[in-house]
């Protein structure tokens, strides 16, 4: 079933993930979100892969809603909604024959995606080289090359250090310190003081690193493995807005897919 031939399959619906969903959509293709079952999304308010816990997601322009079943896609299409469904292991691309596939979980590392997944093959950030794995990769690390396409090579390593904001980097992000499962103490977007309880894992209280914003946070109930990034705190003054609208790093690198689409389509004589 290939709607058109600008069907494009994301792998992943994350926050930056979103972003490049917005570009595609915008710009008219026809979108098929393939995630976990159970993300482990930390910016939920701004990730379409929230439709998988929530049923609907609702980010900026975008309407995404969890399906069953691929052939639930058409009718979502016709109303102008992104379908989202449970298969990290792409096994429905043999119904669903995209053009267009874009690795967008920023896994750092590979998770199967290969140049036989679709016509054209995009991957955002470490863990590629193209050619080989994809037709183009994008870098994902901020800085002079954010957003550049690479069609030969692979994208600037992970230096495992978060970006950062308002002068603050690992100080900003919460990881488990424990495996468990999460109950939430605070919400995204409510403001929080150093030391402060902002979940639970089981009945450990996990404290808020810095005075802040809570930016992300991941979903309630979610079992955690330890070392598993949980939450994200924004220590600049009035940062609430920014938890509801999608970052200046997604906008980025979904312009750059909407690029390597629109050129690869081209080149290819797809488009």
């Amino acid at each position: 079933m290939t709607a058109n031939q600008m069907t494009a399959v994301l792998r992943g619906g994350g926050d930056l993930a979103t972003g490049v969903a917005q570009k595609l959509w915008r710009a008219g293709f026809t979108l098929v979100i393939l995630e976990l079952p159970y993300p482990t999304t930390v910016r939920r308010s701004v990730a379409l892969s929230s439709a998988m816990t929530e049923g609907v997601a609702l980010v900026e322009d975008l309407t995404a809603r969890r399906i069953s079943d691929p052939s639930e896609c058409l009718a979502l299409w016709g109303k102008g909604e992104i379908p989202v469904l449970a298969d990290p292991l792409c096994d429905t691309l043999s119904y669903l024959r995209p053009i267009f596939l874009v690795d967008a979980t920023v896994a750092k590392r590979n998770l199967g995606t290969s140049r036989d997944m679709a016509p054209v093959t995009v991957a955002l950030g470490p863990g590629f080289t193209a050619p080989t794995d994809v037709d183009v990769v994008v870098e994902t690390m901020r800085g002079h090359d954010l957003g550049r396409l690479i069609t030969e090579g692979e994208a600037l390593p992970n230096t495992g250090a978060p970006g950062e904001i308002g002068g603050k980097t690992t100080e900003r992000v919460v990881f488990a310190p424990q495996d468990g499962v999460i109950t939430h103490r605070h919400k995204i977007g409510d403001l929080v003081s150093q030391g402060e309880t902002i979940f639970f894992i089981d009945d450990t209280p996990i404290p808020s690193p810095i005075d802040g914003t809570l930016r992300g946070l991941i979903a309630k109930m979610a079992q955690v493995s330890k070392g598993l990034k949980c939450a994200d705190v924004d220590p600049r003054p009035g940062a609430r807005a920014n938890c509801f609208s999608i970052s200046d790093k997604a906008r980025c690198l979904g312009g750059s897919v909407l690029e390597a689409c629109l050129y690869l389509g081209r080149q290819k004589g797809i488009l």
